[in-house]
């Protein structure tokens, strides 16, 4: 069964980017085969890592259902979905992908989210990581896109917004009852490791902090992949640090 690890956190934190660096240390330490979920509708978390999804969960479901014809006879709908997902994982370069995206169509969005969530428990047996970088804010947890996780990472900037709505997904998670091993905090574009006393109350272990890092700005600003980026990258050498505990397969 693979370890799946969770992503939350408000807009603007540096969520995803903290997803693909995760991503770049499990690949380096070749610990074992990868796929990585982007589950959030404003996705970006492929071409962050070099890639282009060519479709999403959300296309799929807006082809067939303007196209019910597609479902070949003797199949169900749920499986030929599921067959056409399992077909839209895109293959990067020690890494599998898969696009979530959105329904352009008429159709309610809570739908794709079952759709995830059933194929989510047959792609997790294929892979020894799971990393899904969820919607920013709360709404993947109210919907319910994650129902369980090894490890929940938690991205916070040092603002006391951020942590506000640190805590607050930390309270969903147990109003909703979702099942999560171990919760993280990191602290993404910090001066320095934040004041015990500020994060005290979370019920997050606090990982540490990772600088503002100005080649992941460059790289932000002109569309270009973290991929691209040196072996020497400031916040890749931090996270490093940081990430033992995350992705440590053998944690109850």
């Amino acid at each position: 069964m693979g370890r799946v690890i969770a992503m939350a956190g408000k807009g603007g934190t540096g969520k995803t980017t903290t997803a693909a660096l995760i991503i770049m240390a499990i690949k380096e330490k070749k610990l074992g085969s990868i796929l990585a979920i982007d589950a959030d509708p404003n996705s970006n978390l492929a071409e962050t890592l070099g890639l282009s999804a060519k479709e999403t969960i959300g296309s799929i479901l807006d082809d067939i259902t303007a196209h019910p014809e597609k479902v070949p006879s003797g199949m169900t709908k749920d499986r030929f979905i599921e067959y056409e997902v399992q077909a839209a994982v895109e293959e990067g370069d020690g890494f599998d992908i898969l696009t979530m995206g959105r329904p352009e169509g008429p159709g309610c969005y809570c739908y794709v989210n079952n759709v995830l969530r059933n194929i989510m428990s047959n792609l997790i047996k294929d892979y020894d990581y799971i990393i899904i970088d969820n919607e920013a804010g709360l709404e993947h947890l109210s919907r319910r896109t994650t129902k369980a996780a090894d490890a929940m990472v938690v991205v916070s900037d040092p603002s006391a917004v951020g942590l506000k709505a640190a805590k607050r997904i930390v309270e969903l998670t147990k109003e909703l009852k979702i099942q999560v091993k171990n919760s993280f905090l990191i602290i993404n574009r910090a001066s320095a490791d934040i004041e015990n006393d500020k994060i005290k109350d979370l019920n997050l272990e606090y990982l540490g902090s990772i600088p503002h890092d100005i080649a992941i700005e460059k790289i932000s600003l002109n569309g270009s992949s973290l991929m691209d980026l040196k072996e020497g990258i400031l916040s890749l050498k931090h996270l490093r640090k940081l990430g033992e505990k995350i992705w440590q397969r053998n944690q109850c």
